[in-house]
């Protein structure tokens, strides 16, 4: 005899498969993944509880969307927005200035890129990836909160306006009104990387190849090759960051480490090419040091943003630290 389906298995088994959109969704609309997280488990949890009485008015889909959505505005209504360093100010003058880090700015955090659905459209998950850069994230941290959510649901995950105005409970004219506010502030945002044109995959990972080797022999020179004039570096919790190939340079040339004292994983942040950096330390180990997440176009590396908070490793599964004498770290 046939067991009957429990309603809880019936709700995983359909749930699950948009689990991986709604993170993305809430890491979009809040710019952290650890809080992304947090709230696609909200997210499940309150649906579960409630899925006995899910009437079918809806798809599950736009159901979760909606449960997600709302939560991801409370966060954002309490804790505000997510900053990148060039969102607080101009870039400095001094590459010599003190630079100290500001730990109680909650600032914005890189995500790994997930294993893409080999059964989707390859230009549908290029598309995905786009909407996932560091400059688009945050851009959209200026945004107020339901601004932030039209403009994602509508011009990121394309879906209409009746069907916002649905999972918001408001009107089209609403939708539409927000959205256009949205855009125009987007557009008055500066930031070229948000309209980069991006190299050929093999461009990309020849200049991650030598930037990687500049840093591994410490060549200053070499490094600056990799960068576009209009280059910018950027490194949260630091909110001092630079503009400019020469002044790039300048800052960095006294604090690259020596030759053969750094290690690198590469990794796939927010859909670009980046590094994790391991340097040596005098106890024999490898520690973590910073992600550097890069922007690239044909002309070279446009940005850099340097997260010097080492905590950012364990969202791509990284270890803190690694023996000297061990398995190298680079893979």
């Amino acid at each position: 005899m046939t067991q009957p389906v429990r309603p809880g298995e019936e709700f995983t088994r359909l749930a699950d498969p948009y689990r991986d959109e709604l993170l993305k969704l809430c890491y979009r609309m809040v710019g952290s993944v650890h809080d992304a997280e947090d709230i696609v488990q909200e997210t499940y949890l309150r649906a579960w509880r409630s899925y006995g009485t899910f009437a079918g008015r809806s798809s599950l889909r736009t159901w979760l969307y909606r449960i997600a959505t709302n939560a991801c505005l409370r966060a954002a209504e309490q804790a505000g927005r997510r900053p990148l360093p060039s969102g607080l100010g101009g870039p400095a003058g001094d590459p010599a200035a003190p630079a100290e880090p500001r730990w109680d700015i909650p600032w914005l955090q890189p995500i790994p890129a997930r294993v893409p659905d080999e059964a989707r459209d390859p230009a549908e998950v290029v598309a995905d990836r786009g909407t996932l850069r560091l400059a688009l994230i945050a851009a959209l941290q200026v945004l107020p909160p339901r601004q932030r959510a039209v403009l994602i649901l509508r011009d990121v995950l394309m879906w209409r306006a009746a069907e916002v105005a649905e999972l918001l409970d408001t009107t089209v004219a609403s939708v539409n009104s927000l959205l256009q506010r949205a855009r125009t502030q987007l557009g008055n945002l500066p930031g070229p990387d948000l309209q980069l044109a991006e190299p050929t995959e093999e461009r990309q990972r020849e200049l991650l190849r030598r930037y990687v080797t500049a840093f591994e022999g410490a060549d200053i020179d070499a490094l600056t090759r990799t960068l576009a004039q209009e280059a910018t570096f950027e490194m949260p919790p630091i909110p001092t960051w630079f503009a400019g190939r020469e002044a790039v340079a300048r800052f960095l040339t006294p604090r690259l480490p020596a030759a053969g004292q750094a290690r690198f994983v590469r990794v796939d942040a927010n859909g670009q090419p980046g590094v994790a950096i391991y340097l040596a330390t005098r106890d024999g180990y490898w520690r973590a040091h910073a992600l550097h997440v890069l922007a690239v176009s044909p002309a070279g590396i446009e940005r850099i943003v340097a997260f010097m908070d080492s905590s950012v490793f364990s969202l791509f599964g990284l270890p803190q630290i690694d023996p000297a004498t061990g398995q190298a770290v680079r893979r």
